[in-house]
């Protein structure tokens, strides 16, 4: 495009009495002044006077301003004396006049900012927007849902329990609970750990709930009851007849610490696939306890042989030596004599084979089979774990543990105890995969 040029006329008017210097010329103008500046002056015409001799003031102003200079100044000259300056002082030229440096971060900043207020915008909580109303339910009792109603627990009466007096040969009924207690106080001893305590109150209502469950009456006289006070089921005191002879041998703090360990565990039964188990224990183990099927003939899942390392050290009778007549075994077992031919070997009673246990399951005396069980039931000895030693007519033999082995172990049971394990924990490692349930709960509906 061509620069358009624009043309100023400036009149220049000379004081009056002075001459106007010759020429008008800007020779002495400095460089960086518009020195060189194309004037042009209007030629005009020569000042003729109608009398030279008298002249007035006015028509001698109206005859000097004829003579006026019109100079035009051209505004390149401006144009050049700027970029000269530009150049002498290291004036750089505005950015906005050479875009082609920014432009290209200009636009990765562009887009940066893009991507980050976009998700902004987005999330961005709309406050202008007023929430909108619940519309009201134009028929209330068609539309409304009752709010549920609290959850009450369910509570289920206790169960009772009948007791066969042995002593007496009445019949005791009582609540279940108390029972548990008498149970506790005639099985397991006073001075005991609470959590071992604690498990063998669990146990014992087990195993009454259990019979309860199954109306099982068995072994009971004429069956008027559902349990004796024996060893044949579960030896029972009459708590009554236990807070009075512990108060009176001083052993009040032992009585509040069984009441605490049946209340903590009340209701508590152990189960296995939903139904209660038969949760038989013994005193002394003999390191290990028995396969059920090894003492009773019948396999159950949850009375299985597990180690019981704490009864060697804790149980007072742990080992234990009696001495009988050879004539005593023999009668006892029902045996005649001794065969000759057992007399001739030198022995005459050999074990023919062990349980998991590291009990006897079989043996052999004066030539005739019997299992270990059978052995000791009939010698009235502690346990079917034994050893003899023959000196002429006396047999000296010496049994390890107490008790028929299967299920828990109480002397083990307070070993544990001793350590620090609970009362679930210990029922958990005598008796294998078993769950809990609620006494109470279970026998409702029967």
């Amino acid at each position: 495009m061509k620069e358009a040029r624009v043309q100023v006329k400036v009149p220049l008017v000379p004081r009056p009495g002075m001459q106007e210097p010759e020429g008008n010329t800007v020779s002495g103008v400095e460089k960086d002044k518009p020195a060189p500046l194309n004037l042009r002056t209007v030629p005009s015409q020569p000042a003729r006077l109608s009398n030279p001799g008298r002249v007035s003031a006015d028509e001698l102003n109206r005859k000097t301003t004829e003579h006026i200079h019109i100079p035009v100044i051209e505004l390149d000259q401006f144009r050049r004396v700027k970029r000269r300056r530009m150049r002498t002082f290291g004036r750089k030229p505005r950015w906005g006049r050479n875009t082609t440096r920014w432009q290209p971060a200009a636009a990765v900043s562009a887009l940066l900012a893009m991507a980050l207020l976009i998700p902004v915008i987005l999330v961005w909580p709309r406050t202008s927007e007023a929430p909108k109303p619940i519309p009201a339910p134009t028929d209330s009792s068609s539309t409304r849902t009752p709010a549920p109603a609290p959850a009450v627990p369910v509570t289920y009466p206790e169960p009772k329990v009948r007791v066969y007096l042995s002593a007496t040969g009445t019949t005791m009924n009582l609540p279940l609970e108390d029972y548990v207690t008498g149970v506790v106080a005639a099985e397991m001893p006073a001075e005991f750990r609470l959590e071992a305590l604690k498990a063998q109150a669990i146990a014992a209502r087990t195993f009454i709930v259990r019979r309860l469950a199954a109306s099982d009456t068995s072994g009971v006289p004429s069956g008027v009851a559902d349990v004796t006070d024996t060893v044949s089921h579960q030896v029972f005191i009459p708590p009554d007849q236990v807070e009075s002879d512990w108060t009176r041998l001083g052993k009040a703090k032992e009585w509040e610490k069984l009441q605490q360990a049946v209340r903590e565990s009340r209701d508590t039964v152990m189960t296995y696939q939903g139904k209660a188990i038969t949760a038989s224990f013994f005193s002394t183990s003999n390191g290990y306890t028995e396969n059920a099927e090894d003492v009773w003939g019948n396999a159950v899942p949850y009375l299985q042989s597990v180690d019981s390392p704490w009864d060697k050290n804790l149980a007072p009778g742990f080992k234990q030596t009696v001495t009988m007549k050879r004539n005593d075994i023999l009668q006892k077992l029902n045996l005649d004599a001794i065969p000759v031919t057992a007399q001739k070997g030198g022995s005459w009673m050999e074990v023919l084979s062990t349980t998991k246990g590291h009990r006897i399951k079989e043996m052999q005396i004066a030539g005739e089979t019997f299992s270990g069980p059978e052995v000791r039931k009939l010698l009235g000895l502690r346990s079917s774990q034994f050893s003899w030693k023959t000196t002429g007519d006396e047999i000296q033999i010496t049994t390890y543990g107490y008790g028929h082995g299967v299920g828990m172990s109480q002397w083990g049971a307070n070993g544990m105890a001793q350590e620090g394990h609970t009362a679930t924990q210990i029922l958990k490692h005598y008796y294998t995969g078993i769950s809990f349930g609620q006494a109470s709960k279970m026998l409702a509906s029967k």
